[in-house]
């Protein structure tokens, strides 16, 4: 009985990872078979340089969208990262036993929340606030970047303070034993050795900037132009995609398959960058 068990949760665990593969590679498949060949009709340089976007007059260029989706991440990052990091070491080494308690559950559930609560929450508060301090229209490149930092807090808090939490306990007290404080202990010894973790946290928070869609499109403004400044309005990707899909017919519905053929291949460059600068520093 204990053998037919094994057997039959081995041919479980081997569909489901088949059914995975499967489905990554349709996905794939789809999106090549449907996206590329608009590509070379458009022309490729007009479609992935080209700074003017004009369905109407047949004119596809998405080099804005790429500067957007460039732009709003680095500035989610800039927000998120070094406030998800300082977090999860205040979660793992500073934060008393009932506090943690609270604040343990209130970040996932932040993990938790729809993005198009987010996106309101953008809307109904980041906007004013920045038409009130910087005036304007207050959607732009800012609301945007600080909307999708707090969006990606939860996944750098959750994975940073896991791979914290997974140092071995001799680092931190040979630190102490050699005369370090507790604070020097953590950030010179405990954090470096924790750095592959928040890296991969980093990753994650990043994959979930780029792909935000919702929240972005109710704060970013969604003007298909070159970025002009923290406080102008600006269109990523993902924003291009969803606002015109539904109405897309013929090559300008196949030139939005090629956007997210495009924005594939971002998040495989971002994705890639990151490892080998990984492997780099573990040399």
């Amino acid at each position: 009985m204990k053998h037919f068990l094994e057997v039959f949760m081995h041919i479980i665990f081997l569909i489901s990872a088949c059914i995975s593969i499967l489905a990554v590679a349709l996905i794939c498949i789809f999106l090549f078979a449907n996206g590329i060949p608009p590509m070379f009709e458009i022309g490729l340089g007009e479609f992935l340089g080209g700074t003017l976007w004009k369905p109407t007059n047949l004119i596809f260029g998405i080099f804005p969208m790429i500067l957007g989706s460039i732009v709003v991440t680095l500035g989610a990052l800039v927000v998120g990262v070094p406030a998800g990091i300082f977090c999860a070491i205040f979660m793992a080494f500073f934060c008393p036993k009932k506090l943690y308690r609270v604040l343990k559950p209130a970040v996932n559930l932040l993990a938790g929340i729809p993005s198009i609560v987010y996106g309101f929450f953008g809307l109904m508060v980041l906007v004013p606030l920045s038409q009130e301090i910087f005036g304007g229209g207050g959607k732009g490149i800012l609301t945007a970047s600080v909307l999708l930092g707090i969006m990606i807090l939860p996944t750098i808090i959750g994975v940073c303070e896991s791979s914290l939490r997974a140092v071995p306990t001799q680092y931190y007290e040979g630190a102490l034993a050699l005369g370090d404080t507790h604070e020097k202990s953590i950030f010179r010894t405990v954090l470096p050795a924790a750095k592959s973790g928040i890296m991969a946290a980093v990753i994650l928070g990043v994959g979930r900037a780029v792909g935000e869609t919702m929240a972005v499109v109710m704060v970013a403004g969604n003007q298909p132009i070159l970025p002009q400044g923290l406080l102008m309005g600006v269109r990523t990707l993902t924003s291009n995609i969803v606002l015109e899909m539904g109405y897309a017919q013929d090559l300008h519905r196949e030139a939005l398959i090629a956007t997210g053929v495009v924005l594939f291949f971002f998040i495989l460059i971002i994705n890639m960058v990151f490892f080998l600068v990984q492997r780099r520093k573990e040399k």
